[in-house]
């Protein structure tokens, strides 16, 4: 199965201006704020052209995006007359849906951790190596870190059984729910499984990129401002498997990033919906 992470922009995409979103991240993040929540339905090409073009995404890129996302089953189409809507599939929706309760429920910063851990062992075959990316990267934003090379591990109770299930490597994986013993040094451990240094500036630069927005005022275009929003707060986050806050380092910068995202999405919701709504052209997905 191929990943249907809900982010694609890799780290040699980020730049001092902050990561730059491939059309995928944007597409997916401009279905989840306007297409998710409100049912059954899909959006006209033209609209969806015009959204993405807010934020820098040219007309061929975008059309070449949606049917490499209906190809892989991430969008569906359906015409209308002369013109072409496009809706979720029932599989998008799950991803979109996950990353929704990643930012709005879970949030960054985890101060209730119940002390218990999920261990996951695998063993493949070395001729596996589609296979290997494939679950390493599932993984990965599943939260789960790699104590060894066969031994990933991650905080809290966490289901990934679908996961290694849609993969088809039930046969290759065990899964262990457990806390640990007192002879261990969570902190130690932790700082040895997880890039801290790396996790933390990409909070860093999102706080002081969007703080800086904040101060300079708003008067940008709001849905080219939020889908921007969402999409590097998602990469922000997608290397934080929302590690036990009291086993972290000092002023760690979760939560100051976490409030100014917070901040700048509550400043851009109604303007940006209220603007979708006169501009977005929607049928029933059928």
């Amino acid at each position: 199965m191929e990943d249907i992470d809900i982010l694609d922009t890799s780290d040699n995409d980020v730049t001092d201006d902050g990561p730059a979103p491939r059309p995928q991240s944007l597409m997916l993040a401009f279905f989840g704020n306007h297409v998710l929540e409100q049912g059954d339905l899909c959006v006209y090409s033209g609209s969806i052209i015009d959204a993405l073009g807010r934020v820098g995404v040219g007309e061929q890129a975008v059309r070449s995006t949606l049917t490499r996302m209906v190809n892989r089953g991430l969008l569906r189409r359906q015409r209308e007359g002369r013109r072409m809507y496009f809706g979720l599939t029932p599989q998008a929706a799950r991803v979109l849906e996950g990353g929704r309760d990643r930012i709005w429920k879970q949030g960054a910063v985890n101060d209730d951790w119940d002390g218990s851990w999920t261990l996951l062992a695998f063993s493949l075959p070395d001729s596996w190596k589609r296979q290997r990316h494939d679950l390493r990267s599932r993984l990965a934003w599943s939260g789960f870190g790699a104590l060894y090379s066969g031994l990933w591990i991650a905080p809290g109770h966490v289901d990934v059984s679908s996961v290694v299930s849609e993969l088809g490597l039930s046969a290759h994986v065990k899964i262990f729910h457990s806390v640990a013993d007192v002879a261990t040094d969570i902190g130690t451990m932790i700082s040895d499984t997880w890039d801290l240094e790396s996790i933390a500036a990409r909070y860093v630069s999102f706080d002081k990129r969007w703080t800086a927005h904040l101060s300079a005022g708003s008067g940008e275009d709001p849905i080219g401002t939020r889908l921007r929003l969402v999409s590097e707060w998602l990469w922000t986050i997608r290397a934080d498997p929302r590690l036990p806050a009291r086993h972290l380092p000092p002023e760690w910068p979760a939560r100051p990033a976490q409030e100014t995202f917070r901040r700048v999405a509550e400043q851009t919701a109604a303007p940006a919906n209220s603007m979708a709504r006169e501009l977005l052209e929607t049928a029933p997905l059928e």
